[in-house]
């Protein structure tokens, strides 16, 4: 979906092998501290904008706190689930628009659109 949104996507070395199994083209970035450039690089050169960062393990989750301040910072959108991801992609093929919806009328519509 976010290929078809127009997104290049990036990933760090597992995520981005999983996903390239799965048939999805995606670049490779290393882990926070694990070698340059990394994504918190990619963060403050402004060349991300939207992060789905989901965490496993003790030093996943200490290295995204490092990934959610410079989200924050930089003021890039962030979820830690795949199913947050889902709701950014509805999100931004609604685009701007005068309705407000509710959390869960999108909700609705996520579990519509499996």
């Amino acid at each position: 979906s976010l290929i078809d949104l127009g997104f290049d996507l990036v990933a760090t070395p597992g995520t981005q092998k999983e996903l390239r199994e799965a048939g999805v083209t995606c670049a490779v970035i290393q882990k926070v501290n694990e070698g340059r450039p990394d994504v918190s690089d990619m963060l403050k050169n402004e060349q991300i904008d939207l992060i789905i960062n989901t965490t496993e393990g003790r030093k996943s989750i200490a290295h995204s706190a490092v990934i959610r301040r410079l989200a924050l910072q930089k003021k890039v959108c962030y979820t830690t689930t795949l199913t947050g991801g889902e709701a950014f992609c509805i999100a931004i093929r609604q685009g701007a628009g005068d309705q407000v919806r509710s959390l869960q009328e999108l909700h609705s519509q996520l579990q519509q659109a499996r």
